[in-house]
């Protein structure tokens, strides 16, 4: 037969194959190391039925698809409606001049929502005043507070202090989606540096901070150019507060922001709460400062009796909601000690692993086929199987509560980190992207053309083809099985 004739039969053959074969067909169409390695579930819920499988036994790098087990974890051990609570202590009441002897004490509760971005906003955006310290600052002045003998402690004791999980690069630590783990979290962790050009060329780049509260001491040495191009770069030495930023700005491309993660939240926390009095009028003797456990440490720590104020978060299932629309690292790894301090009385990361496992005897998951390091899927040490990833879809599909399960879950084109792809979808994709460098996932529900509910994981890893590449063959994938059973 012609080489012409089986051009023209060819996609009238690739119809007629199965799921399995016809993503096989597409996973081939990259060559050698441009493909990296693959693997590929897919079953149908409904009828208990694989549809694919691609290396599903293979351990991979799972990326933020990882999120999909914490969220899972924090959903079946702390429910939906759990809030996490701020509070603010001392050891004694104020006297009848509003003095107050001794410490003001910021107890963090794990809220990964505290002055965090709004569901609604990209990331990035926010308040430049934190409303939540505001709030609790006013709480405290309605309790008579008008003068402080004493430092502000930022608190974060609940969760020992342990910031960074293990398999992380030293760049992570730099930027927002690599900041440190505390309990007490405020505006995520991160600053947003804004930069905007001069008005004459070699001019000092004009530099704007959000939330404004000084904390860093930031050296900016970055040049307005009239006909260059913008190019930036930051530094800060591991546990340094010093930023070194240098490079160019154009004035033809505006302003620029980077987000760069805070070295210690609890002492940010603390820092913006003193602002906050003293601009309202309270007069602090003291000093801002953190106050860490550490693993080591073996004696409880006495809590101060008196509650002067307190921020409750939202409930439980929109902090999920987010987490799995918008991805935050930080979000997630607060929720795996959140489970670890709540079921077993410990708020380290791997108290939280320790009830994870747990969870995936539930789910009859085979424990080596999910070997997670953390909760966010940062870590390059967590690997995963494709076929946990369906096991835990199907698990929680089976449960009453898997209704609101699944509308934690993007809808595909229309909302989070699937905004904008498979458009054609729309809701009947609801799935969990990851992606790192050389890395891409996608896992979640599918409702194919019979109006049956599939589960798939889709992961490629160690690829030197572009991500775009990538996603685009993940998405012909998922569209695929949107057909029906071949």
């Amino acid at each position: 037969m012609p080489l012409v004739w089986l051009a023209l039969l060819a996609p009238a053959l690739l119809l007629g194959q199965g799921l399995e074969t016809r993503a096989e067909g597409l996973i081939k169409t990259l060559h050698g190391p441009r493909a990296g390695m693959w693997g590929v579930h897919i079953v149908n819920l409904d009828r208990n039925a694989t549809l694919a499988d691609i290396s599903s036994d293979r351990l991979f790098v799972p990326a933020s698809a990882a999120k999909l087990f914490t969220a899972a974890l924090a959903f079946t051990r702390l429910g939906p409606e759990y809030r996490f609570l701020t509070r603010i202590v001392a050891a004694s009441p104020p006297d009848e001049d509003g003095r107050l002897k001794g410490d003001l004490v910021l107890v963090g509760g794990g809220d990964p929502s505290l002055d965090g971005r709004p569901q609604s906003a990209p990331s990035g955006q926010g308040s430049a005043r934190l409303a939540a310290i505001e709030q609790l600052a006013w709480q405290v002045i309605q309790r008579g507070v008008r003068r402080i003998e004493g430092d502000i402690i930022g608190d974060d004791s609940a969760y020992p202090w342990e910031p960074y999980p293990e398999g992380r690069s030293q760049e992570d630590a730099l930027w927002h989606y690599g900041a440190p783990v505390g309990a007490l979290s405020i505006s995520e962790n991160r600053v947003v540096l804004t930069l905007s050009p001069g008005r004459v060329d070699g001019e000092p780049a004009r530099l704007r901070l959000n939330p404004r509260l000084e904390f860093f001491v930031i050296d900016n040495r970055v040049r307005t150019v009239v006909a260059g191009e913008t190019r930036i770069e930051v530094e800060r030495l591991p546990g340094s507060r010093q930023l070194k930023l240098w490079g160019t700005i154009s004035r033809r491309s505006g302003a620029t922001s980077r987000l760069v993660a805070l070295d210690d939240p609890a002492e940010y926390a603390a820092a913006a709460l003193h602002d906050a009095l003293t601009r309202l009028g309270v007069q602090v003797d003291g000093r801002s400062r953190a106050r860490h456990a550490y693993s080591n440490e073996t004696t409880a720590r006495m809590e101060a009796p008196i509650e002067l104020a307190r921020h409750q978060s939202p409930p439980l299932s929109e902090i999920l909601s987010f987490t799995l629309q918008e991805s935050p690292n930080l979000h997630a790894e607060l929720l795996l000690r959140e489970v670890g301090r709540v079921r077993r009385q410990s708020g380290t990361r791997q108290a939280g692993l320790d009830e994870l496992k747990d969870l995936l005897q539930q789910a009859s998951i085979p424990a080596e086929e999910c070997q997670l390091v953390d909760g966010s899927g940062l870590s390059r040490y967590s690997l995963i199987t494709p076929r946990a990833l369906t096991a835990l879809l199907g698990y929680l599909y089976r449960l009453p509560e898997s209704p609101q399960w699944l509308s934690f879950l993007p809808a595909a084109g229309e909302e989070g980190t699937l905004k904008g792809r498979l458009t054609a979808a729309g809701a009947r994709v609801r799935a969990k992207t990851g992606s790192m460098n050389r890395i891409s996932a996608l896992a979640g529900y599918a409702v194919n053309s019979a109006g049956q509910t599939l589960a798939f994981a889709i992961v490629a890893n160690n690829f030197s083809a572009p991500a775009a590449e990538i996603r685009s063959i993940i998405d012909k994938i998922v569209l695929l099985a949107l057909e029906g059973d071949k």
